[in-house]
């Protein structure tokens, strides 16, 4: 998908050149960055994007000044995606703790359309570590047309029937969410307003916020009067009392003001001559010598959730300088089964060497590849030597081979047994897997059953898709190499039954960030919480974690992601219909998404309506419905999604799709446009008005009878394909 919507870009930079923009010398025809040229994703957007979706060529055109060009025949499939011109853009960020609460506002103008055409329009938001979506919403010519997202309840939302699927939209990488507006007329003002929540990246003390924000020169409205904003804000509550320090930002942000309660807002506003071309970062210190902790209490704004108080709790790691980190004990264990042929095997084996030469020299590790059988490089733990770094290394190129079916039960269990035993360190499984399997409930209660032995430190498991190996790899072996308090409880809950904490059993506390936890109770919160644990030097570690209250922190929505995660693992796992509801009510009081709830596009003519603004208001809340008779389109590509058996047991690789083959009617269609398509790629129709008008009649001619004879191979070669398709074999 990436790959398809990178082409479509670039096809619509090229046709971009076709858009006349009067005597302007000023103006040039868009030129993608150098940058972006050098691979099959390169023209994937680097920040907020509104691209027209053009099927037919010849609608592109100034909607202000007609080009008159000549008609272009055949359609553009896949169809081609123009970037549109930007009139302005605005960032808004909340942080706390390791969150930011992010809301996007741009406008932009279908500047490549024909005043009396219209086109779809693609919008595209990258995000920032670990983004989830909370909402969209856009107006088209100051409300003339309203169209916002709505999360649904997959299964018991009684209008399914009557919902459209989206072919396009959805994550179009992890990171990168895109939905489609239909039938914009060409010249309107496009306002989009984004809303989403992402990690904020965290080492000891320094917390760091990045958000992809770099805009090419293509977006810049052509002609040097037109106006462009571009605004930003940063609005940062460290929580933890200890008053923060800005450390570094890639923009001149100033103070604007400065709270009681410890929150600082920074500020930057102004007009530019050309969009930034650097993501935003802002990163600040909160100091702190030792590890500390808190609690924050909330009441939920309306009676949902189960009429609970939700409450989150954090321990900070302060300052690594202070404490000792654990020894690592790992075991790689790795699918090396039929689907992970090609390019998956080959990225596996430069993760696992990679993460292999991170290894401390005092570490122990070994490796298992399994696929219907399992292949051991040691049959004990060996020390992390740059010798055998190299020999693991040897055997992991001789070895990796992907082929036969993929069963993890059994090399699960020899990493465990593997891991045992263990007195002076954290054993850790990395379990990398493409597929599911038929026992995966069955070796969750092997691996629970494993846990609750009385072992000075149980394994910990970290399992991750192969899709996203590479990066999630080097963060929780960064992780693993900073453990500083393991074994954690929470000693004031183990007796008190209404309370629920998410998730039951507390991770590890590492210097890469604070931990957090969330839950949700009943009665009156405990005035004073204890929580212990297991430092690197095997002392034990107790902490009184304070009560804190906020007027404006949006507790809830700190914890909502986690909790959602937590409660929808857990509801798999125990086939329990009930959990998966509490999923669903807490994904639409809050706005985050989750594997049975899924996103809606609604829209509504809101010129026609005598009552724009009531029915704006209605549209913010949870309640809303679609006015009768307005289509509701579903977002496809919105969940991860709980394995395909069947696709794992065919060994299909992750992300393939089978092809869609064309009818007939649409092989003649083919067969008229591929020839021509091909030859005229890279030049535009005027371009080759002018060059006919300079040949002479005898060279006219010969291309005469040279196109003629191509466009009758072309098309005798899609009769031959239309005749097989008629064929019973």
């Amino acid at each position: 998908m990436a790959e398809e919507f990178s082409r479509s870009v670039e096809d619509g930079l090229r046709l971009a050149k076709r858009i006349y923009f009067g005597n302007d010398r000023a103006v040039a025809p868009p030129k993608p960055p150098a940058s972006m040229t050098k691979s099959e994703t390169g023209f994937l957007p680097t920040g907020p994007m509104v691209y027209a979706v053009i099927n037919d060529p010849a609608i592109v055109d100034n909607p202000d000044i007609p080009s008159y060009q000549p008609h272009v025949h055949g359609r553009c499939d896949p169809p081609a995606l123009i970037p549109i011109q930007m009139n302005a853009i605005e960032l808004v960020a909340e942080c706390y703790l390791d969150t930011a609460l992010v809301t996007l506002s741009g406008t932009w103008r279908l500047h490549c359309v024909s005043s009396v055409r219209s086109s779809d329009c693609r919008i595209a938001v990258p995000m920032g570590a670990q983004g989830s979506i909370l909402g969209a919403e856009v107006s088209v010519n100051n409300n003339r047309k309203y169209y916002f997202t709505q999360l649904v309840d997959l299964e018991g939302d009684i209008r399914k029937e009557n919902w459209l699927e989206a072919r396009d939209g959805g994550f179009l990488k992890p990171h990168i969410f895109t939905f489609d507006i239909p039938q914009i007329d060409g010249g309107s003002i496009i306002s989009v307003k984004f809303r989403w929540s992402q990690n904020i990246l965290c080492r000891n003390d320094l917390f760091s916020l990045l958000v992809p924000f770099t805009f090419p020169d293509f977006v810049n409205p052509a002609g040097k009067r037109m106006s462009k904003k571009e605004a930003m804000q940063v609005k940062v509550n460290a929580v933890t009392g200890n008053e923060f320090q800005p450390h570094q930002m890639s923009h001149p942000l100033k103070e604007k003001r400065h709270s009681d309660e410890g929150t600082k807002v920074f500020t930057y506003d102004s007009n530019v001559l050309s969009f930034t071309k650097s993501d935003f970062r802002f990163s600040y210190i909160v100091p702190s010598s030792q590890i500390n902790g808190g609690v924050l209490l909330e009441s939920p704004s309306s009676g949902d959730f189960g009429e609970k108080e939700v409450f989150c709790m954090y321990l900070s790691p302060g300052n690594l300088q202070s404490y000792k980190v654990f020894r690592k004990d790992i075991v790689f264990v790795i699918d090396i089964s039929g689907s992970m042929r090609g390019k998956l095997i080959e990225d596996m084996k430069s993760s696992l060497s990679a993460a292999l030469s991170k290894l401390d020299a005092d570490d122990s590790f070994s490796i298992i590849a399994f696929n219907g059988e399992s292949y051991q490089f040691s049959s004990s733990l060996e020390l992390a030597s740059k010798d055998n770094i190299e020999k693991a290394t040897e055997w992991i190129n001789m070895n990796f081979v992907a082929g036969g079916d993929t069963n993890i039960s059994n090399p699960l269990k020899t990493a465990i047994e593997m891991l045992s035993g263990g007195r002076s360190s954290v054993p850790i499984v990395f379990l990398v897997t493409d597929g599911t399997v038929e026992d995966e409930r069955q070796i969750c209660d092997m691996v629970k059953k494993r846990m609750v032995k009385k072992e000075a430190i149980s394994p910990r498991i970290y399992t991750f898709g192969i899709d996203t190996v590479q990066l999630r790899m080097q963060e929780l072996l960064d992780k693993a190499s900073s453990l500083i308090l393991a074994n954690i409880t929470v000693e004031t809950f183990d007796n008190w039954d209404k309370v629920e904490l998410y998730p039951s059993h507390p991770p590890d506390l590492s210097s890469t960030g604070p931990l957090v936890l969330s839950g949700s109770y009943k009665g009156r919160f405990p005035e004073t919480v204890k929580v212990k644990g297991v430092l690197a030097d095997f002392n034990n570690f107790d902490l009184d974690v304070k009560i804190r209250k906020f007027k404006d922190l949006p507790v809830e929505k700190l914890c909502a992601r986690d909790q959602i995660d937590y409660l929808t693992a857990k509801a798999w796992l125990l086939e329990n219909k009930e959990l998966e509801q509490k999923v669903v009510e807490l994904s639409l009081d809050t706005g985050f998404m989750s594997e049975y709830t899924g996103m809606t596009v609604l829209g509504h003519d809101l010129a026609k309506s005598k009552h724009k603004a009531k029915l704006k208001r209605k549209y913010t809340t949870r309640k809303r419905r679609n006015i009768q008779g307005e289509p509701v389109i579903l977002l496809p590509n919105m969940g991860i999604g709980f394995g395909d058996l069947t696709r794992t047991m065919e060994n299909v690789q992750p992300g393939c799709e089978e092809p869609r083959l064309p009818d007939q009617a649409e092989l003649l269609v083919l067969a008229a446009s591929h020839c021509c398509g091909r030859l005229c790629n890279h030049c535009c129709c005027m371009c080759c008005v002018q060059c006919c008008g300079k040949i002479n009649h005898q060279f006219a001619n010969a291309i005469t009878q040279l196109c003629v004879g191509i466009g009758c191979y072309s098309c005798f070669s899609c009769c031959v394909d239309l005749c097989c398709a008629d064929m019973d074999g």
